[in-house]
């Protein structure tokens, strides 16, 4: 096999080169740099499913501009020929695949996201634990928002190994649940009705989507889970709490016994 000649493979490597890449870098950067900063702009003023697919958008801008800014840079270094750019990209994946093993990983998995997108900007995941709204999606890692306000950094490696839980999936549809728990000595088709009329009359509620009282029996009572959609995922928590303060006024106003679970017994 001929030995790579670097001499000859950085052939085009000048100082007016060194001077246009650097032009090149810097222009990118700026010009990802607004988008990102126009796009949170204008996403903060749309509706809910223009504002997600706004979001979703700005990565697929920056990779683009990205592989445009590499496209400009090669030719610039190296001599464009078949036998150089086959050395040059052997070379940097060897380097990738033993120094930056699972740098490499999470940036093709970064790759992947954009495109096959189990994950966007303004979505409600949870991973390994993890729960939250998708602030930002980079080339290696994703940011994620908790309810606390704490931001979680996710690497698109856990792609290949951990589940994904997407509450909305690039959709304005997120469920949320209320939970009830009640003695058993109750009529179980009013409650039905009652916890029904309580999502019905939320504020939050997105009136188009399926409200559903789905009933188990307990050991300890009946368990009632109130299902329905608020408006807005960002609302998702401002819904639960609302159908769990306004359910339990309610059952209380039809004097609905609650379920008591009894303590377990005390070591003497």
């Amino acid at each position: 096999m001929e030995k790579l000649d670097i001499r000859r493979l950085l052939g085009n490597f000048t100082a007016d080169a060194f001077v246009e890449i650097v032009l090149i870098v810097a222009l990118a950067w700026l010009l990802i740099f607004a988008i990102r900063r126009g796009i949170s702009w204008l996403a903060g003023r749309l509706a809910s499913r223009p504002r997600l697919y706004a979001l979703a958008a700005e990565p697929l801008i920056r990779l683009m501009l990205i592989i445009l800014a590499v496209v400009l840079i090669v030719p610039r270094v190296v001599e464009p020929s078949f036998e150089n750019l086959v050395g040059l990209l052997g070379a940097a994946g060897l380097a990738l695949g033993f120094a930056f093993k699972d740098y490499a990983s999470s940036l093709i998995a970064g790759i992947v996201t954009l495109f096959e997108m189990p994950y966007r900007q303004g979505d409600w995941i949870e991973v390994d634990g993890a729960y939250g709204e998708v602030r930002a999606i980079g080339m290696r890692a994703a940011e994620i928002v908790t309810p606390d306000d704490t931001v979680v950094v996710i690497p698109h490696l856990k792609l290949w190994t951990q589940l994904i839980h997407n509450g909305n999936d690039g959709t304005t549809r997120l469920m949320c649940v209320a939970d009830f728990y009640l003695d058993p000595q109750h009529d179980a088709r009013e409650v039905r009705h009652l916890l029904h009329d309580v999502a019905l009359t939320s504020p939050y509620l997105k009136i188009n989507e399926p409200i559903a009282v789905i009933v188990h029996e307990k050991a300890f009572g009946t368990h009632y889970r109130l299902k329905a959609y608020p408006i807005d995922p960002r609302l998702q928590f401002n819904f639960t709490t609302d159908l769990t303060v306004r359910g339990k006024a309610m059952l209380r106003r039809h004097d609905v016994p609650f379920a008591a679970v009894p303590a377990m017994a005390q070591p003497a």
